[in-house]
This record gives C-alpha cells, sequence and structure tokens, in this order.
C-alpha cells in the first residue's frame, strides 16, 4: 500500500490523494477514476515515466498523462500571458474535461474544410477559450471525440467495439477519404456531410440520412442503401448495390446527381430516378422493374440486359442510351410524354 498525490499532467493544481495496492496497471485505474481521465502513463516530478510502481514511495506527487508527451508543471504550463498555444505548433484540447495533445497541422491539413480546421487554422481568429493550463475547451463527448482525432492521425476511422458509431458521426461532417466500408450506418445523419472518395463498399446505409449530401467519387459496391437520398455521387462505383427494401421503402434519388456513375448489376426496383442526371452512366443488367425514370437525363448510358419492365421513362433524355439484350420490351408508351 503506497500513499499519492496525483495531478493531472503539466498542473500544479487541484491534485488527489490515493491509496494504492498492487501493481502500475492497479495506479493507472485509480488515477482514471480519480481524475476522469484516460491514464496511460504517469511521471515523477522531473518528467521521469514510472513503469513499476515498485519505484514509489510514501507521499510521492506523481503526474499523470492521457499518451501525450510530460509537460513540467513549473514552466511549460505558464507561458507568458497570451501566447497560450499560439506559438507552438503543440496544442492541448480540454474536451470534456479530458486532456488531448496533438498538432495544429493534424488538426488543419488532413481535412482543411472541417470545423476543428477552421477553429485553428487561424491563430487566435476564433477566439477559443482555455482552461488555466492553457488548453482549448471544447464541449464534446471526449470517447466520441477520440476516434476522429486518431482518423486525423492516421487517416483511418478505427472505432472500438465498446464505442457507439452513432456517437462517433454526429461529432463531424467531413468524412471525405475515410474508410467506412462493411460498417452497420443504418440510421446514421448524414445530412449535408462531405462523403467524397470514401470506401463504402459493403455497408448498410438503410434509412441513413444523406440529404444533401455528397459522395462523388465514393465507392459504395455492394453497399445497401435503401431510401437514399443525396445531391452529388457524380463519378461514383455502386455496382451490385442493393436499393430494394423488403418493407416496401422506396430508394430516392430523384434530381441526384449520377453523372458517370457505375451501377451494373445493382437491385433498384421501384426506384425513383425523376429527372435525375445519368449521363454516361453503366446500368448494365440492372433491375429497374418500375422504376420512376421520367424526365431523367439518360445520354449515353449503357442500359444493356436492364429489366425495365412498367418502368416511366417518360420525357427522359434518351440520346445515345444502349438498349441491347432487354430483357423486357420498352414500349413506345413508357417513354413518350
Amino acid at each position: 500500500m503506497r500513499r499519492m498525490t496525483l495531478f493531472l499532467n503539466g498542473s500544479p493544481k487541484n491534485g488527489k490523494v490515493v491509496v494504492v495496492y498492487g501493481t502500475l496497471s492497479d495506479l493507472l485505474s485509480v488515477a482514471s477514476s480519480k481524475l476522469g481521465i484516460k491514464a496511460t502513463s504517469v511521471h515523477n516530478g522531473k518528467g521521469g515515466l514510472i513503469d513499476d510502481i515498485a519505484l514509489n514511495r510514501d507521499d510521492d506527487v506523481l503526474f499523470v498523462c492521457e499518451g501525450e508527451p510530460f509537460i513540467d508543471p513549473q514552466t511549460d504550463s505558464k507561458p507568458p500571458e497570451g501566447l497560450l498555444g499560439f506559438h507552438t505548433d503543440w496544442l492541448t484540447l480540454n474536451v470534456g474535461g479530458r486532456y488531448f495533445t496533438t498538432t495544429r497541422s493534424t488538426l488543419v491539413n488532413k481535412e482543411p474544410d472541417s470545423m476543428l480546421a477552421h477553429m485553428f487554422k487561424d491563430k487566435g481568429v476564433w477566439g477559443s477559450k482555455q482552461d488555466d493550463r492553457g488548453a482549448f475547451l471544447i464541449d464534446r463527448s471526449p470517447e466520441y471525440f477520440e476516434p476522429i482525432l486518431n482518423y486525423l492521425h492516421r487517416g483511418q476511422l478505427i472505432v472500438n467495439d465498446s464505442i457507439n458509431l452513432l456517437g462517433v458521426l454526429e461529432e463531424g461532417l467531413n468524412f471525405s477519404g475515410a474508410d467506412l466500408s462493411c460498417l452497420d450506418l443504418q440510421y446514421i445523419h448524414f445530412k449535408m456531410a462531405s462523403l467524397s472518395r470514401c470506401n463504402l463498399a459493403h455497408a448498410n446505409l438503410c434509412c441513413s440520412n444523406l440529404e444533401r449530401a455528397h459522395l462523388s467519387g465514393s465507392v459504395l459496391d455492394c453497399a445497401n442503401i435503401q431510401g437514399m437520398l443525396c445531391s452529388n455521387a457524380e463519378g461514383a462505383s455502386l455496382k451490385l448495390c442493393n436499393f430494394e427494401d423488403p418493407s416496401g421503402l422506396k430508394a430516392n434519388l430523384e434530381g441526384v446527381n449520377l453523372k458517370g456513375v457505375d451501377m451494373e448489376g445493382s437491385q433498384m426496383t421501384g426506384i425513383n430516378l425523376r429527372v435525375a442526371t445519368l449521363k454516361n452512366a453503366k446500368l448494365k443488367n440492372c433491375n429497374l422493374r418500375g422504376a420512376t425514370l421520367a424526365g431523367t437525363d439518360l445520354e449515353n448510358c449503357d442500359l444493356c440486359g436492364c429489366d425495365l419492365q412498367e418502368a416511366n421513362l417518360r420525357g427522359s433524355n434518351m440520346k445515345g442510351a444502349i438498349f441491347e439484350e432487354m430483357l423486357t420490351p420498352l414500349y413506345m408508351s413508357q417513354s413518350v410524354r
């Protein structure tokens, strides 16, 4: 048994006196509970890393970190007034009471259009509030913020099984280039989100809110995307996608920019593609039974092998469209206004 005083990294204030039994893991567990953080390491006052609890004695003063570098409480935590966080590329964020240390370039360069990038790319412009340690205050959930920060570091969204993906996705709207493949994204709120160049292959997007979302250049091969509605999916790959819902919900892509998309082999019974742009798109072997294609731009669209039985093609632009090897006859009544 050892009695110790624990402080947050870099802070000489608000310490907690604790009694610790057992191993270093027990110490980290106690530190996490008492300080309200996810403790990963402890240091003595000179910055020495404690890797064995046997090194400690009664009444030792230790500083607890969450993975960030050690900050000397006598110097590093007290820079001149007005210079906190602005004249160094290293920043500390206080997110809901937990501290994260990262670089300004990490927050800005990976996703320059994100809210975090706007907050930190111009020093002092946002007037962000800071606590007594100089950390920038962000009123968000630290549990959901951590995967986002890891994505900015590594370029991949990695979410532990214990984390609710819905909470993570609610934290941000810019997922350009992210790997979201094979994830269950049902009912996720993607309204106005940037999902361009994302990997969404085999993802379940059933009933996700994609209103005015951007999916240009994304890969959605074999995805389950009933109820889909977005503003721009130009150049996306949607091969072998399932747009059909057993409950009868019809996918809605009305007015969507689908120029140059590859939707070969997709199941789209009853889909609404009214006044959508499908110029130069590949729809070979698609099931478009009962689809609404009224007013749709199908110029140079490849519809070889499609099933267009009972599809509404009235008023559509079919200049240069290819209708070879059709499974069912295409009647004039379908294509004449």
